[in-house]
C-alpha cells in the first residue's frame, strides 16, 4: 500500500479513537444531568432543561461513539455465514458491503448538513418550554456522520490490504 494510505489510516483511526474515548465520558455527564433532575424534582423545583439536555447528551454519546465502534469491530453484524469465511474471504465480503454502508452514510451526511444549515440559518429551536437551539446537536450529528464515513473508508483500505496480503 502507498505511504499516504498508511498515514491516512493512522490519522483517521487516531482521531476516531480520541473522539470515541471522549464520547464514552458523555455517559457520566448524562447521569449527572439526570441526577440533578431527580434532586430538583425531590425539592419541588424541577428544572425544565434536564430531560432535553439528557437526550442531547445521549445523541452525542451514541453518534460520536459510532465511528469508534466501527474501528474496534464492536458493531453488530450478521455472523451466520461471515464467521465461517477465512480472513481473506471476510475482507472480500467487507469490500462488497462497505460500499453500501458508504452510500448510506453519504446520504445521511448530506441530509444532516442540509438540516444543520437550516437550523443555523433560521435559528431553529426545539418547541418546548426550554426552547434550546438545535444547531449544536445537529453539528455534532453531521460531524459524526463524516467521521463514520472516514472510518468506513479506512475499513475499506484495510480490507484491500488484507486481500492483497499486505499489512497496514
Amino acid at each position: 500500500m502507498p505511504g499516504w494510505t498508511k498515514t491516512y489510516v493512522r490519522w483517521i483511526e487516531a482521531l476516531n479513537y480520541r473522539v470515541g474515548r471522549f464520547a464514552m465520558y458523555l455517559l457520566y455527564a448524562m447521569m449527572a444531568i439526570l441526577l440533578w433532575s431527580s434532586v430538583t424534582k425531590f425539592i419541588h423545583i424541577p428544572a425544565l432543561w434536564t430531560l432535553e439536555m439528557a437526550q442531547f447528551t445521549l445523541v452525542a454519546y451514541y453518534m460520536l461513539g459510532a465511528p469508534y465502534s466501527l474501528q474496534l469491530g464492536t458493531n453488530v453484524r450478521m455472523d451466520l455465514l461471515y464467521s465461517r469465511f477465512s480472513p481473506k474471504g471476510q475482507a472480500i465480503w467487507d469490500v462488497f458491503t462497505i460500499f453500501a454502508l458508504m452510500f448510506y452514510l453519504g446520504v445521511m451526511l448530506y441530509g444532516a448538513v442540509d438540516s444543520t444549515a437550516y437550523a443555523i440559518e433560521f435559528n431553529e429551536r426545539n418547541p418546548t418550554a426550554w426552547r434550546p437551539p438545535l444547531w449544536p446537536i445537529k453539528v455534532i450529528i453531521s460531524v459524526s456522520f463524516l467521521l463514520m464515513l472516514l472510518q468506513a473508508s479506512v475499513h475499506l483500505i484495510r480490507d484491500i490490504a488484507v486481500i492483497r496480503g499486505e499489512e497496514i
